[in-house]
């Protein structure tokens, strides 16, 4: 997995939007307009922008042309203080996913952000790999060494997003979002509980382990 770009020249946005996003369980690179983010763009894996819209050199809208052209799948969220309807309508022809209008939410943001991420991703990777475990989440089948398995749903889930995330820390709160919703009404304890059952189920021999990390969340890593 790569990172989200974040593009502002208001230092203070980059750092409260890249804040709101890690804590959300998001790694984040930033850039001051979009000259900087294009040569971002180019040296690292990316998996969605932020784009203020009004920067100096190059802004928002000319940021998000350029970036069409070369990225097509790339999620591109403009973030501005503009709210006519014919600023967006400017930035969704420019190639714009969505757009937020300052000043905005912090949970706002951090749910388009997802959203864009699970729209984009859900077509591209619908199949991730845990060791010797395969999860096609279009077919909603596991298999372990190309036999398939029988998990509950919600196992399936789990193991779907923490394997789509190798290797990355995920927080608690990430994980119960993206498995069982914003609006869960349970308790941290339900995800402690399906970590458990996949321990249970899972060990080493199968080529990976969920690892605890201490008061941030889980983390799932290939086993050589």
């Amino acid at each position: 997995m790569g990172a989200v770009l974040v593009i502002d020249d208001d230092p203070h946005i980059c750092e409260l939007v890249s804040a709101l996003l890690r804590a959300a369980g998001l790694s984040c690179l930033t850039a001051a307009d979009g000259q900087q983010g294009l040569r971002v763009l180019g040296d690292h894996q990316i998996d969605a922008c932020v784009v203020d819209a009004m920067m100096p050199h190059v802004d928002g809208f000319e940021f998000c042309r350029l970036a069409r052209q070369y990225h097509p799948e790339l999620p591109l969220l403009m973030l501005t203080a503009k709210g006519q309807l014919t600023d967006k309508a400017e930035g969704f022809e420019a190639g714009a996913d969505d757009y937020l209008v300052k000043p905005f939410e912090g949970p706002e943001l951090v749910m388009r952000v997802r959203a864009l991420l699970r729209r984009y991703h859900k077509v591209m990777d619908q199949s991730v790999r845990a060791g010797r475990l395969e999860l096609d989440d279009d077919a909603h089948i596991a298999r372990l060494d190309g036999v398939p398995l029988d998990l509950p749903l919600k196992e399936f889930d789990l193991l779907f997003v923490l394997a789509g995330h190798k290797g990355r820390t995920l927080t608690r709160e990430f994980i119960m979002d993206e498995v069982w919703g914003f609006d869960f009404e349970g308790t941290s304890r339900t995800l402690d509980v399906h970590i458990n059952r996949l321990r249970d189920r899972f060990g080493p021999d199968d080529g990976f382990r969920i690892v605890t990390v201490r008061g941030l969340g889980y983390r799932l890593e290939d086993v050589p």
